[in-house]
């Protein structure tokens, strides 16, 4: 099968499951490391020429990332394109093991031992949960919110977004209207957070620098995450 994947997550799924059958990435495409397959542009703007000329057999996305206008240009061209929509820790597990088993006729290795290390994480805190926000870009300010896969993520590790409830998935608030935390969560991407941009507007809260990949990435990255992103909770928190 050749595959052409719009979403960075899943390209690093696709490749590490079934080496050779991905045949066209995103330019935003990162991993894994030395991937040689067709760029098709951005995850926004996708070439439909370009990935209609690799002849894929599925075109996978996702229903948050890739605008429903590319695909629908792809289709129209005649291909297959399946459409994920991840918010959870469980519908990244239930739904990546669809697509690879598809893909590839067997679960990978690596979807079991995310599944393992998300069977019971420990929590960052032992004996009372952490009350955080999650800033996800600068100028202008905007938050993990509602409904996310990355609220998902810290939930399970004992972690509560005050913004979960929020009316929108990734509300523009400016820091002095957010509400008390205990924690301010700051990953290194899609905004590029740093010990010297960032933490100097929350303190004296304390800050923590996380991988975007171990946050946000539904995919191998899933099998290190709890691990990861708990040693950097709680350094910041001690």
């Amino acid at each position: 099968m050749r595959v052409v994947s719009l979403v960075p997550s899943i390209t690093e799924a696709v490749a590490v499951s079934l080496p050779g059958a991905l045949v066209g990435a995103t330019d935003w495409c990162t991993h894994p490391a030395g991937l040689e397959v067709t760029r098709v542009g951005g995850t926004k703007n996708p070439d439909v020429g370009a990935v209609v000329a690799l002849a894929p057999d599925l075109v996978v996305a996702h229903a948050e990332e890739n605008r429903a206008g590319g695909l629908d240009a792809l289709r129209a061209a005649g291909l297959r394109v399946h459409v994920t929509d991840i918010r959870t820790v469980a519908g990244a597990i239930a739904s990546l093991g669809e697509l690879l088993v598809a893909i590839a006729g067997v679960e990978p290795g690596w979807l079991r031992d995310a599944r393992d290390a998300w069977a019971d994480p420990a929590p960052v805190r032992a004996g009372s949960r952490v009350r955080a926000v999650v800033p996800i870009w600068r100028r202008p300010w905007m938050h993990v919110g509602s409904d996310t896969y990355a609220g998902d993520v810290l939930a399970r590790l004992g972690v509560d977004n005050v913004l979960a409830g929020h009316a929108e998935r990734y509300p523009r608030i400016d820091p002095a209207a957010l509400p008390p935390v205990d924690l301010v969560v700051l990953p290194d991407e899609p905004y590029a957070f740093t010990a010297d941009d960032g933490p100097e507007v929350f303190a004296p809260t304390p800050s923590a620098l996380v991988s975007g990949r171990l946050l946000t990435w539904y995919g191998p990255a899933m099998v290190d995450a709890p691990r990861g992103l708990t040693t950097a909770l709680r350094a910041a928190l001690a």
